[in-house]
C-alpha cells in the first residue's frame, strides 16, 4: 500500500502550481500518491498538471468539465486515494522537503490524526499559527479545540477514517472546514508533528475576495451544527459552538456592512435575508454574558433594532479604521 495520499484541488492557479508541485516531487518521502483534480480551470494549470503527470508517474491528473467547488474536487481526488494516510496541499501552497517524512513518523497503533506545523505566509512576513503546546490529545480534545481553531485544519489522516467521513459539500465555500472537525471527534488520539506546511496569504484567496459567497459562511456554520447534533456530541461542544456561530454572524454583518456597496442589490439583498435568517436561528439561551456583554454582539429582541445596533457600530469602527 502507498503510504501517503496527497489531494490537491486546482482552480485557476497557474502562477503558484509549480512551486506547489515541486514540494511534493522533493518530498524526503518518496512513497507518495499525488492526485490532483482540475476544478475546470481556463488557464494554464491543467498543462502544467499534465507535464509534471508525464515526468513522474506518482501524479495523477483528473479534469473536471464544470466547476464544483474545493470540497467537491477534493472528494473527487479522494476517492482514488490509495495511501494508508492522506493530506490535502492546495494549490498556492506549498510543504516543506520532510515534511510528510515527519506526519508520517508521527502516526502510531492510536492516532487517527496528525497536524502539520502551519506557517502563514504573506508578502512581506511569515507567522506560525499560534497553538497551545500537546503532544497528544484525545479526539474529544482535539474536536473542542477546532470549534474556535485553537488548533488549525492543516493535517494528515488514516485513510479509512476520511473516507468515511469526506468533505462537507454543503457549501460552495467554508464547509469543507466541517469535515476536520469530524474527523478530530471520530479520532482516538491527535498528534501534532514538526513538517511544515507553507500557507500562502494573498487577496485571490475566498476568504478575502468580496463575493457573496461570504454569506456560505453562514451555512457551512449550520450544517456543522447539524453534523454535532447527528454524532451525539455533549451539550457542552453545542453551546461552545452556537457562541463561536453567534460571533462569526456578527463577522458577517461586518462584511455586508463594509462590502455591501460592492455587491449587486440582489446579492445585498441574500446576504440580509441570510444574516436575518440565522440571527432568528441561534439558541439565544446558549448564548454566555462573555459573548454579548460588548455592544455589537447583544442579540437584541427585534430584528430592526439589531441592525441598528450593527450599523452604529460598524460605523463607529470604521471612523477608527478598524473594519476589514
Amino acid at each position: 500500500m502507498t503510504k501517503v495520499t496527497v489531494l490537491v484541488s486546482v482552480y485557476h492557479a497557474e502562477q503558484w502550481l509549480q512551486q506547489c508541485l515541486d514540494s511534493l516531487v522533493s518530498q524526503t518521502l518518496t512513497d507518495i500518491q499525488v492526485v490532483c483534480v482540475d476544478d475546470a480551470s481556463t488557464d494554464g494549470s491543467l498543462a502544467i498538471l499534465n507535464d509534471y503527470a508525464l515526468r513522474d508517474s506518482r501524479f495523477e491528473v483528473i479534469r473536471l468539465a464544470t466547476n464544483g467547488g474545493q470540497a467537491h474536487a477534493r472528494n473527487v481526488a479522494l476517492m482514488h486515494a490509495k495511501g494508508e494516510y492522506t493530506c490535502f496541499l492546495d494549490a498556492d501552497d506549498w510543504l516543506a522537503p520532510d515534511a510528510l517524512q515527519l506526519m508520517v513518523e508521527a502516526f502510531d497503533e492510536q492516532t487517527d490524526c496528525v497536524l502539520l506545523d502551519l506557517v502563514r505566509c504573506h508578502e512581506a512576513h511569515e507567522e506560525h499559527y499560534p497553538m497551545p503546546s500537546f503532544d497528544r490529545l484525545s479526539g474529544k480534545e482535539a474536536f473542542q479545540l477546532s470549534l474556535t481553531w485553537q488548533i488549525h485544519g492543516v493535517y494528515g489522516v488514516r485513510t479509512s477514517l476520511h473516507q468515511r467521513y469526506p468533505y462537507d459539500e454543503s457549501c460552495r465555500s467554508f464547509s469543507d472546514d466541517n469535515t476536520t472537525r469530524i474527523h478530530y471527534l471520530c479520532s482516538r488520539q491527535v498528534r501534532c508533528c514538526r513538517g511544515t506546511y507553507y500557507y500562502r496569504q494573498h487577496a485571490a484567496s475566498v476568504t478575502h475576495q468580496v463575493s457573496v459567497r461570504r454569506f456560505d459562511y453562514l451555512r457551512a456554520n449550520e450544517s456543522m451544527r447539524r453534523q454535532l447534533l447527528e454524532q451525539h456530541v455533549d451539550e457542552e461542544s453545542i453551546v461552545v459552538y452556537e457562541n463561536h456561530r453567534w460571533l462569526n454572524l456578527v463577522d458577517v454583518y461586518m462584511f455586508y456592512h463594509v462590502h455591501g456597496p460592492q455587491l449587486t442589490g440582489e446579492e445585498r439583498q441574500y446576504g440580509l435575508q441570510e444574516l436575518h435568517r440565522v440571527w432568528s436561528a441561534i439558541d439565544r439561551k446558549a448564548l454566555n454574558k462573555k459573548t454579548i456583554a460588548k455592544f455589537g454582539y447583544r442579540p437584541c429582541r427585534w430584528w430592526c433594532l439589531f441592525r441598528l445596533q450593527e450599523w452604529l457600530y460598524f460605523s463607529l469602527r470604521g471612523l477608527l479604521g478598524k473594519n476589514y
